[in-house]
């Protein structure tokens, strides 16, 4: 036993004086933390938040509500259990938050409901009990309201009593009469439920909500007026929106529900709605539909409160994305919500986060002439934020901090609150990438981003992967991405581009490849290559590429126009977009990406389908796909393109992953994530690296 002490002093004594760093791995994911959604105390002294951990044994995610005092280096405490407990929102007292709670039957989970727990301590208290899901809460302004939004109907809440020989299983046969019937979040859509806005008495054991909006019209971003008088919410009010472009109205309703009044409408979409705090006034975000275009930058709005007031768009001169963000791999998979524009306490201006060129930061936009000042100005991804009782939170990502929340000062100052990441980071060499920027073919300046291996040596020849991002309209930036740290930790120079097509470097350069996708983006891929190559460190002879989504087309594309790359790695991909037209989760009826239907002309669905051109393809493909994903149908894209190839004798993989959907890389089951990362890795392994491994060659014929 003395022995034992002794050598767990000397561990411990080792660790202090400062053990080794290690390189990450693939499995360090399932030792992450994420935070999510911060909420400010009404006096603004504590932060409430949403925590998400990996249950390994399980294999999925697990939330619970913690809170931390809003100052520099302090300790959380949670709040509830869990396992699923999310979206916590103080009440006006800041004695109560109110959070949404899935519990279990018969070890199956039932819809969310509301919870109220006390600060004052005891157990969480269960407000509603329904049959669907509750979608998101409000408090009213004197704390004796909740608004929430739901599926529920009337009926749902009415008890029934049947004989048991009178009870019939439902029907599971589906009736689709609508252009979009799935979605790749939420699966097969149900049109007999809408969602409206309810209203349940947050005191009192039996509180029966009283629903306030009804009709065939989902509602969405639902908010107080200061008064109590009225509730504020969007919808498109429309039967089948996607034959118009897209258009959502700002509406109100009493809080006894009634008349609704539309309060704001623009040629667009509406959210992110935010009430000043004298409640004259009210903000949102506003993205055009018109002109229609591939990609549209979002503003800034306000509007009086008064009935038949026009929206002032504030933005206007400013050529960046309001409410935007950047791409990365390690948002909080579970409990995020997005942050909405923060009045200040005089009226006179509104926070905003804004992402420009690769970065994110908070943003004050002055309401009389709309300027637009710096706030923070840093190489960080602003997630979101919180502003309220005189303080400014904001949860950070940068490339070597997943996520976590600071305190920001007046002057943009941030001080650093909780770090639930740091004794795992601790002992890992993460290094910053590097950025850079170059002209392309034409002129234009591209950015691109450049992680290096941890033990980098200038003198040495590395391989490079080109990895490319999807949307096509988002961009890679200043934000933590565990697949390009792990990839540099393999031996991998690793570059990630924001060729043309890109958010966040104006509205022109995002759209400018409408009518053009893939195109001339593939130029700026190959030259952010050889930019790289340039450099001299990169070996020509060994490149890899690889993207998801809109980068998995490019994946594609890429393959057929040169044979410079050894691997590549399609991930959710397109092969054909007449096939794509027919079968994803959106319509594609407006000249956005294409002018006309497919069969209208088919000639231009050809000419930029990869598929066409899968006789050109040499390069030895891996792809990957999500069995459930409805946005990128496998049939449309990794199917078409695995067939073809095996047609042709070309080395092919096909990687599926069960019941995963689009975001397989980002918020699918922590397993398939790692093994995501693995098979992309022993691809590129075997073709950049030499190093064997048979497992995509087993039981398969050799030579001609």
């Amino acid at each position: 036993m003395k022995r034992t002490l002794v050598v767990l002093f000397l561990l411990s004594a080792s660790t202090v004086a400062g053990a080794e760093k290690r390189l990450i791995t693939e499995n360090d994911l399932l030792r992450f933390e994420w935070i999510a959604d911060p909420q400010l105390s009404p006096d603004g002294t504590q932060v409430a938040f949403t925590r998400v951990t990996v249950n390994e044994k399980k294999n999925r995610y697990e939330t619970a509500i913690w809170v931390v005092d809003a100052a520099p280096r302090s300790t959380p405490r949670r709040l509830t259990n869990g396992p699923r407990d999310s979206f916590p929102r103080w009440a006006p007292d800041g004695k109560r938050i109110g959070f949404l709670r899935v519990t279990e039957s018969d070890g199956k989970p039932l819809p969310s409901q509301i919870f109220l727990l006390s600060l004052a301590g005891g157990e969480p208290r269960q407000l509603t009990k329904l049959n669907k899901a509750v979608e998101s809460i409000v408090w009213s302004p004197k704390g004796d309201q909740i608004a929430f939004s739901a599926t529920i109907r009337p009926d749902d809440l009415e008890e029934k009593k049947k004989a048991e020989d009178d009870v019939l299983p439902e029907s599971d046969v589906r009736i689709v009469t609508q252009a979009v019937y799935r979605s790749n979040s939420t699966g097969y859509l149900d049109p007999s439920r809408i969602t409206h806005v309810w209203r349940v008495a947050a005191d009192g054991e039996e509180a029966k909500p009283k629903q306030l909006t009804s009709g065939d019209f989902d509602v969405q971003e639902v908010a107080w007026s200061r008064d109590g008088a009225r509730i504020y919410f969007t919808s498109t009010r429309t039967f089948e929106p996607y034959y118009d472009v897209a258009d959502t109205d700002l509406f109100s309703i009493s809080r006894d529900g009634g008349e609704i009044t539309n309060v704001a409408s623009i040629d667009g979409e509406i959210d992110r709605v935010a009430v000043s705090p004298d409640g004259q006034w009210i903000a949102f975000r506003g993205t055009p539909g018109k002109p229609v275009r591939s990609y549209d930058q979002p503003d800034l709005y306000v509007i009086s409160s008064a009935a038949g007031s026009t929206p002032r768009n504030l933005t206007a001169a400013y050529d960046y994305d309001v409410l935007g963000g950047v791409t990365g791999d390690q948002r909080a998979p579970r409990g995020g919500v997005a942050s909405v524009p923060a009045w200040s306490a005089d009226g006179r201006s509104i926070s905003i986060t804004a992402a420009e060129e690769g970065r994110s930061n908070l943003k004050r936009v002055d309401v009389e002439s709309g300027r637009v000042d710096r706030w923070t100005d840093r190489p960080q991804d602003v997630v979101s934020y919180a502003i309220r009782g005189g303080q400014t939170v904001a949860l950070i990502s940068t490339p070597t901090i997943i996520s976590e929340l600071f305190l920001v000062d007046d002057k943009g100052s941030q001080s650093q609150i909780t770090n639930i990441n740091g004794k795992l980071f601790e002992q890992l060499r993460l290094t910053e990438p590097e950025e850079i920027w170059f002209p392309t073919f034409d002129g234009k300046r591209i950015h691109t981003m450049l992680q290096k291996p941890p033990d980098f040596q200038a003198d040495r020849k590395y391989p490079l992967i080109i990895n490319i991002h999807g949307g096509p309209h988002a961009a890679y930036g200043h934000t933590f991405n565990h697949e390009m740290q792990w990839m540099a930790a393999k031996g991998y120079v690793v570059v990630y581009p924001n060729p043309r097509g890109s958010s966040t470097f104006g509205q022109e350069f995002g759209n400018i490849i409408q009518f053009r996708f893939p195109g001339d983006d593939y130029k700026d891929l190959m030259a952010s290559v050889d930019a790289v190559i340039a450099r001299g460190y990169v070996d020509p002879a060994r490149l890899g590429v690889t993207g998801g989504s809109g980068g998995g087309i490019l994946t594609n594309w890429i393959i057929t126009q040169t044979d410079r790359f050894a691997a590549a790695v399609s991930q959710r991909s397109i092969a054909d977009w007449s096939t794509f037209w027919y079968t994803t989760d959106f319509t594609l009826f407006h000249p956005s990406w294409f002018r006309k239907a497919p069969w209208e002309d088919p000639q231009e669905y050809a000419s930029r389908s990869p598929i066409t051109y899968a006789d050109r393809i040499k390069t030895p493909l891996m792809l990957i796909e999500g069995e459930n994903d409805f946005r990128t149908p496998p049939m449309a894209g990794g199917e078409m393109m695995f067939r073809a190839l095996k047609y042709l004798r070309r080395p092919v993989v096909m990687i599926r992953f069960p019941d995963e959907t689009h975001e397989l890389s980002r918020s699918g089951q922590p397993r398939h994530r790692i093994e995501r990362l693995q098979h992309i890795v022993n691809w590129f392994d075997i073709y950049l690296q030499g190093k064997k491994n048979d497992l995509y060659t087993r039981g398969l014929r050799t030579g001609s």
